[in-house]
């Protein structure tokens, strides 16, 4: 428990950080009309590939208006 506690200064700022990331993949995600493959498919990415799905949708997924 000591360990956990040791490490929580390191872990709080990446978890907000992931959650942060998720949270503007998924905004942008619904309020754009057009990506590259499906929406749901990004969804999935997004929530499931943890902080490297936001990245990849925010390069690859996102389609040129």
């Amino acid at each position: 428990m000591d360990k956990l506690i040791q490490y929580l200064p390191l872990i709080i700022p990446l978890v907000v950080i992931e959650l942060i990331l998720v949270v503007a993949a998924l905004f942008d995600l619904v309020r754009r009309p057009k990506t590259r493959g499906p929406k749901w498919v990004w969804v999935i990415i997004i929530v499931l590939v943890s902080t490297i799905g936001p990245i990849i949708y925010f390069v690859v997924g996102r389609e040129e208006e």
